[in-house]
C-alpha cells in the first residue's frame, strides 16, 4: 500500500483553543505536516503567499477579515475546508456549491473524513467556487460593505461608499477612488450583484456608478450622453443606462 502524500496544512482560526484542537487532531496522521497557525485572515494571507501551502482550514467567523473575504483574495491552487460554528446560511452555501466543512467543535472521524475528499480535489485540480459560494453565503438581500483588493503582499480594504465608479477591464475591474484605480480580479456583473442597488446603477456594460458622485447628465449627440461626475470624469451613458440613471433620479 502506497503512503499518501504530505499535505502541507495551515490553519487559521482567531481562538488558540480552536487551533490547538485541529492541531492535536492532524498530529495523528503521519501524512500531514502543519505549516503555520494564524489567528486571522491578514496573517493567514501572508502566510499562504510565502508558506505556499496545499490547504487551509479557513474559520468563517474572524475580526478584521472573515473567511469569505479571505477566500476571496487565496491563490485558487489552495484548497480550503471551512470551520465554522453553526451558521445556517453558510452551510447552506456549502452544501449548495459542494463545498466540505466542519463544524465546531470538530468531530475528529470528520476532519479524517474531510481531508480525503480534499486530497482528491486537490489530485484533480478542482479550483474552489469563489464566486458562487460568496455570492451564496452572502444573506439575502445585504449588499456588501467594503471592496477587497490584493496588491501583492498588500490588502487594500476599500469601503464602498467611497467608490466613485467601477469600470470592466476584460475578466477584472477597477474601482476608482479619489483619482486612483484598483484593480480586481472579478467581472463587472458580479460585483454589480454585490453593492447596494440604492447606491450604485449600471450605466453602461462597462461602468458601475457611484449615483452620489453624478454631477449632471450631458447630451453629446442624438441618443448619445454622458455621465458627468462631480470631479469632471466624463463617462458614456448607453441607452438602457441613461433609463436606469433617471429612474433613480
Amino acid at each position: 500500500m502506497t503512503r499518501p502524500e504530505t499535505l502541507r496544512v495551515l490553519i487559521v482560526d482567531d481562538e488558540e483553543l480552536a487551533r490547538r484542537g485541529l492541531r492535536r487532531d492532524l498530529a495523528s496522521d503521519p501524512s500531514i505536516d502543519v505549516v503555520a497557525e494564524c489567528p486571522d485572515g491578514f496573517d493567514a494571507l501572508r502566510a499562504a503567499a510565502e508558506l505556499k501551502p496545499d490547504l487551509m482550514l479557513l474559520d468563517i467567523q474572524m475580526p478584521r477579515l472573515d473567511g469569505f473575504e479571505v477566500l476571496e483574495l487565496l491563490d485558487p491552487a489552495i484548497g480550503v475546508i471551512f470551520v465554522t460554528a453553526h451558521d445556517e446560511h453558510a452551510v447552506r452555501a456549502f452544501e449548495v456549491n459542494a463545498v466540505d466543512y466542519l463544524l465546531k467543535p470538530v468531530d475528529p472521524e470528520r476532519l479524517r473524513q474531510a481531508l480525503g475528499r480534499a486530497r482528491g480535489r486537490l489530485a484533480r485540480r478542482e479550483p474552489m467556487p469563489v464566486a458562487a459560494l460568496t455570492s451564496a453565503a452572502r444573506p439575502a438581500g445585504v449588499p456588501r460593505d467594503r471592496v477587497l483588493v490584493r496588491d501583492g503582499s498588500r490588502v487594500h480594504v476599500i469601503p464602498v461608499e467611497i467608490i466613485d465608479y467601477v469600470e470592466a477591464q476584460d475578466d477584472y475591474i477597477a474601482l476608482h477612488v479619489a483619482g486612483r484605480s484598483h484593480l480586481k480580479q472579478q467581472t463587472i456583473g458580479a460585483m454589480e450583484t454585490q453593492l447596494d442597488p440604492a447606491r450604485f446603477v449600471r450605466i453602461h456594460r462597462s461602468y458601475l456608478l457611484n449615483v452620489d458622485r453624478l454631477d449632471r447628465i450631458e447630451l453629446i449627440a442624438k441618443d448619445s450622453r454622458l455621465a458627468i461626475l462631480r470631479d469632471g470624469t466624463r463617462l458614456p451613458l448607453s441607452r438602457e443606462g441613461y433609463t436606469r440613471l433617471r429612474a433613480m433620479l
